[in-house]
């Protein structure tokens, strides 16, 4: 499976922005999504995963109550919803797809896409 992150920019504190994650040569029904980012001079970062059956999700402590992942196997496509953005979630934003095991694990992901840069500003 390709995936192919979009939906960055540059926006204001408090504002929402979506990202999209979409899925070629491959459905993204069978693949646990995930999305994390990086920040200038940080290590990548988890931030939000669903599953692939039940469609459990899973949040970073600092995503909680903010951030919403999702998943529209019709149009092959996975988001994260991200209200409420601060500049410290100024990052690269990557989804990323693996078949099974720990939601969290950065280095058991597969599959990854080009990310797309979200900068908080004023």
């Amino acid at each position: 499976v390709q995936l192919q992150a979009s939906g960055g920019g540059q926006v204001q504190p408090g504002v929402s922005l979506t990202l999209s994650c979409v899925a070629s040569e491959g459905f993204i029904s069978r693949y646990i999504i995930g999305w994390f980012r990086q920040a200038p001079g940080k290590e990548r970062e988890f931030v939000a995963a669903v599953t692939k059956i039940d469609d459990l999700t899973y949040y970073a402590d600092f995503a909680k109550g903010r951030f919403t992942i999702s998943r529209d196997n019709a149009k092959n496509t996975a988001y994260l919803q991200m209200n409420s953005l601060k500049p410290e979630d100024t990052a690269i934003y990557s989804c990323a797809a693996r078949y099974a095991g720990s939601v969290f694990g950065i280095h058991g992901y597969e599959y990854w896409g080009q990310g797309t840069l979200v900068t908080v500003s004023s």
